[in-house]
């Protein structure tokens, strides 16, 4: 009986309608794991290289050294990005000067909007595919209850077809329904704790990524040597002494 009456029983009762919902959360759920896996993976690896850039970064003593690192390979995370941003109007400006409408307002005001526009861009970046676990963490529940009331109603048609509710007759559409319900909690809940990971993880990001414009800033537009910058209170040091 009671291999009967498993879950391959309930799914070999689901009409086209009860398979088009299965089908559906089986979408979700397949898409929401996949990037779960991808974009943990992307985050872990960027997140690596960053640190690696960032160390190297604060060692550099000139604006030439900085240059000249980055233009042996690509930049393979955001704070290299928007390094090279940087350093692409620090050179448009030096060899066109600013006499754009691009760089109206001076240069402080067309470094600010470079690298602006390259949080920006990481910004949009961070946020590709969040949409889908949104959807699928907020939508599955509802999917799988319109598949339980649907099943509710086919126990409801067994019943009044039969006329009377013996356990053989409702079994089967009441397990339909249980089962919609659990696949749609199934397909959420992973979704749900990954979209509000991510989110977490991108403030954090972008935060650390903002605080590197504002040195990145400085460093562009004053001409003063990163190390200086790193290391104010040895400047004061010697100062006093």
């Amino acid at each position: 009986m009671s291999h009967e009456l498993g879950i391959s029983h309930f799914v070999a009762q689901v009409d086209t309608v009860g398979k088009g919902v299965l089908v559906f959360l089986l979408i979700l759920s397949v898409a929401s794991w996949y990037l779960i896996f991808t974009k943990g993976l992307a985050n872990w690896l960027e997140a690596r290289r960053a640190k690696l850039f960032l160390d190297k970064f604060w060692e550099y003593h000139s604006v030439d050294e900085l240059a000249y690192s980055l233009k042996q390979g690509k930049p393979d995370n955001a704070f290299a990005n928007l390094a090279a941003e940087g350093l692409a109007a620090l050179r448009n400006a030096s060899s066109h000067g600013l006499q754009k409408l691009a760089a109206a307002g001076g240069m402080s005001e067309f470094m600010t909007r470079a690298l602006r526009n390259g949080i920006d861009q990481e910004t949009a970046r961070t946020e590709n595919g969040l949409t889908i676990l949104a959807s699928a963490g907020s939508a599955s529940p509802y999917i799988g209850l319109f598949g339980t009331v649907w099943a509710i109603y086919h126990a409801l048609v067994q019943i009044g077809l039969s006329g009377q509710g013996t356990l053989d007759k409702v079994a089967g559409p009441v397990g339909e329904a249980l089962i919609m319900t659990a696949i749609g909690l199934a397909v959420a809940i992973p979704a749900v704790f990954a979209y509000n990971a991510f989110n977490r993880r991108n403030r954090l990001w972008l935060a650390k990524l903002d605080a590197f414009a504002h040195d990145l800033f400085v460093m562009l537009t004053m001409g003063n040597a990163v190390e200086e910058k790193v290391k104010p209170e040895l400047k004061s040091v010697g100062h006093a002494s």
